[in-house]
């Protein structure tokens, strides 16, 4: 059975020493209200929420992924999905990438 879905990664409440090696304080922030958002990663992000609570329906799934404040998340390049947010949602996020970050902040 092979899975040729993009798989979403919940790594629940990780340790203070890991999240300090991420630098997560470091990263932008995000957030939103509570409601259905239609997303499509680009780029694989990986984030860690402050606050909040989210279902993840993968395109074509019936299933879903939820996390919620604590958590830390991989979410693959390529995911297109609807989130489901029943709690506001404030997050840390980057996005990986295999040039370094742009100087300017063009689309």
């Amino acid at each position: 059975m092979a899975d040729n879905n993009p798989r979403i990664v919940v790594e629940k409440n990780p340790s203070e020493s890991k999240l300090s090696e991420l630098n997560i304080k470091c990263w932008p922030k995000w957030g939103c209200s509570p409601g259905k958002y239609q997303l499509k990663f680009d780029a694989e992000e990986t984030c860690y929420l402050l606050k909040g609570k989210v279902r993840v329906y993968p395109k074509g799934s019936t299933e879903f992924v939820e996390f919620g404040a604590g958590d830390l998340v991989t979410i693959p390049k390529g995911l297109s999905c609807t989130w489901d947010v029943s709690v506001a949602v404030d997050k840390h996020y980057k996005f990986e990438s295999s040039s370094p970050p742009p100087s300017s902040s063009r689309q």
